[in-house]
C-alpha cells in the first residue's frame, strides 16, 4: 500500500508544489521526478502519475513535482538549463519527508534527462546514486540536420515512390529547400561561447557520475536518434556509452513520451527491476548534500 500527499517547499523564495507517493515500508532508494518542457508534474498522458504509482507499490518513495514557473509553482519560468535549484530542492524534500531514503535517483524524460544531467555535473550531490534518462535532449541546429539527412532525407533517396513523384513534380521546391539548409546546417560549426554548450556540461557529467545510469531509448523519436547520434560523433560523448555503470533498453517501436500503455508500462517495469538491482547492491549513502 501506498499514499499520496501534496505537498510545498520553498525554491530561493518561490514556493513549489509537488506530490510525494509514499509507500508503508519505504526503502532506501527514492526517486524525484525531473519534469522538464513546458508540462507540469503529471506529464504526458498522466505518464508520471502512473509511474510514481507504480514505483511505490514496489516500495520507493516518489516526489513528482512542478519547476518554477510551471504547474502550480511560483516563480518566473524558466529553461531544462536553469532548474538545478529546483531539484536540489526537491531532493532535500524527498529526504526530509521520507526519513527512510538515504540515496535518490533522478528521473526524467526528453529536456527532463538532460536537466538532471545538468544537475549531477553542476551540483555534485552525493546523495545522487541514479539516473534514469529517457530520450535525452541534446539537439543543436547541427545535430537535428545531421539526423534529419541520416534518418529521413537518405531513406527517401531510397523509396521509389519519392522518385517517382520527383520525376511527376510532386516533389515541391520547398522539400528541396529544405534539405539544401540541412546539409548547410550539417557542414556548419557551432559558435564558441563563453560557456560550455549544455551538451557538453551533460557529457561532462554523464563521464564524472560514478553511480547507475539507466538509459531509455525510443525507436520512433529523432530525439533518441540525435542523442545516438551525437554520443557517436561528438568528441565530448566520446566512450559515453560504454559508462562501466550503465544499463541501457531500447523499445524499437515506441515513440517519444511511450504514449501506448504497452510502452508505459515496459518503462515501468525496466525502472524497477533497475532500481531494485541498484538497491539491493548500494552500500550506506551520505543524508547531507557535499
Amino acid at each position: 500500500m501506498s499514499a499520496e500527499r501534496a505537498l510545498t517547499f520553498d525554491c530561493q523564495g518561490d514556493e513549489l508544489v509537488g506530490v510525494l507517493c509514499e509507500p508503508a515500508s519505504p526503502c532506501e532508494t527514492g526517486v524525484v521526478v525531473v519534469v522538464g518542457g513546458p508540462q507540469y508534474r503529471a506529464g504526458s498522458h498522466r505518464q508520471f502519475v502512473l509511474l510514481a504509482r507504480a514505483l511505490a507499490r514496489q516500495g520507493f518513495a516518489v516526489l513528482r513535482f512542478d519547476v518554477r514557473g510551471m504547474g502550480d509553482s511560483a516563480g518566473a519560468p524558466r529553461s531544462f538549463e536553469d532548474i538545478g535549484e529546483d531539484i536540489s530542492a526537491a531532493i532535500d524534500t524527498l529526504v526530509r519527508h521520507v526519513p527512510a531514503v538515504r540515496r535518490v535517483a533522478l528521473w526524467g524524460l526528453c529536456d527532463g534527462a538532460s536537466a538532471a544531467l545538468l544537475h549531477v555535473d553542476a551540483a555534485r550531490d552525493p546523495r545522487v546514486r541514479g539516473l534514469v534518462l529517457l530520450n535525452p535532449w541534446v539537439r543543436s541546429p547541427e545535430s537535428l540536420a545531421r539526423v534529419q539527412l541520416k534518418h529521413y532525407y537518405w531513406q527517401r533517396l531510397g523509396q521509389r515512390a519519392f522518385w517517382t513523384k520527383l520525376l511527376s513534380g510532386g516533389v515541391g521546391q520547398a522539400a528541396w529547400r529544405d534539405l539544401l539548409a540541412n546539409l548547410k546546417a550539417r557542414r556548419a560549426s557551432a559558435p564558441r561561447a563563453a560557456q560550455l554548450p549544455y551538451q557538453h556540461r551533460m557529457a561532462r557529467g554523464w563521464a564524472a557520475f560514478d553511480g547507475d545510469i539507466l538509459l531509455v531509448l525510443s525507436g520512433n523519436d529523432y530525439t533518441a536518434k540525435e542523442f545516438v547520434d551525437t554520443t557517436r560523433g561528438d568528441p565530448a560523448w566520446t566512450g559515453a556509452l560504454q559508462h562501466v555503470r550503465l544499463q541501457r533498453h531500447d523499445l524499437s517501436e515506441a515513440d517519444h513520451t511511450f504514449t501506448a500503455p504497452a510502452w508505459r508500462q515496459r518503462v515501468e517495469e525496466i525502472t524497477i527491476a533497475w532500481l531494485k538491482t541498484i538497491a539491493a547492491a548500494a552500500p550506506g549513502t551520505l543524508r547531507e548534500a557535499a
